[in-house]
């Protein structure tokens, strides 16, 4: 057995937790967590025997989807409403950055 860094639990994107503990953090079934998997949704890593180790961002991105399908979107529809969120998210965080650099060279 080969062991981990404590480091690395802090990175979001470790994959730190097994399918069966993912599926009891976020309250689902594992086949749902298999389910994403198969439609390229949440790719989880593997371990060396084949097994599925989830990371913390995966986790959320696997809430994230459970949450829009309890709130009754499609499985295709919810992955595109999170890609959009994602880049609207992103284009909020890119106009802060040049607003931030414009009133720095305007007002030094």
């Amino acid at each position: 057995m080969t062991r981990t860094d404590l480091r690395d639990l802090d990175d979001v994107d470790y994959p730190a937790y097994t399918t069966g503990q993912a599926a009891m953090m976020l309250g689902v079934q594992q086949a749902f967590l298999r389910s994403l998997d198969a439609a390229g949704l949440v790719r989880p890593q593997r371990s060396g025997g084949g097994h599925r180790r989830y990371s913390r961002r995966q986790l959320h991105l696997a809430a994230r989807i459970r949450g829009l399908l309890d709130d009754g979107h499609g499985i295709v529809a919810s992955a595109r409403i999170i890609a959009l969120e994602d880049e609207l998210a992103s284009a909020h965080a890119q106009i802060a950055e040049l607003r931030s650099r414009l009133n720095a060279a305007t007002h030094p």
